[in-house]
């Protein structure tokens, strides 16, 4: 039975399995598209949405609990003459333009699609992206994983 087994260890600890659906989903963020296996996908799916809807609601309550999310936890360079860090960017990103793009949608903001086996090991591989994205012209799809 799988009764209170909501989702997948990765065999990592908590900490680890944090922080790497963290950076997968600030990748995700900063590019619009990321590739990775299948069952990182679906679990980055959980992760992506909630922030996407914290992002909507465009409150410091909200803004607070992405911080809080992404490891930084408020302590954000807020100095003079210091350019932000990734979280101060993805934060930036994710109430700006995300919430503006996303704002009639009622969730299902990100698409899985499969795109086959990596060569390495046979795993199968998807793309995560948002579902209004628009390739720029001449990028490439970032591999994370």
């Amino acid at each position: 039975m799988r009764h209170r087994n909501a989702f997948r260890k990765f065999s990592r600890t908590s900490s680890h399995r944090k922080a790497m659906f963290n950076n997968l989903a600030m990748a995700l963020i900063e590019n619009g598209r990321i590739k990775t296996t299948d069952a990182k996908a679906k679990e980055l799916r959980r992760v992506a949405e909630k922030l996407v809807s914290d992002g909507k609601e465009g409150t410091l309550a909200a803004r607070r609990r992405v911080y809080a999310q992404l490891g930084q936890g408020g302590k954000h360079a807020r100095t003079i003459g210091r350019e932000p860090s990734r979280v101060d960017r993805v934060v930036g990103t994710l109430f700006g333009d995300l919430a503006s793009r996303f704002k009639d949608r009622a969730g299902g903001y990100t698409r899985i699609v499969k795109v086959g086996n990596r060569k390495g090991d046979n795993a199968p591989v998807s793309l995560i992206e948002f579902v209004d994205y628009e390739p720029s012209t001449g990028g490439e799809v970032e591999e994370t994983e």
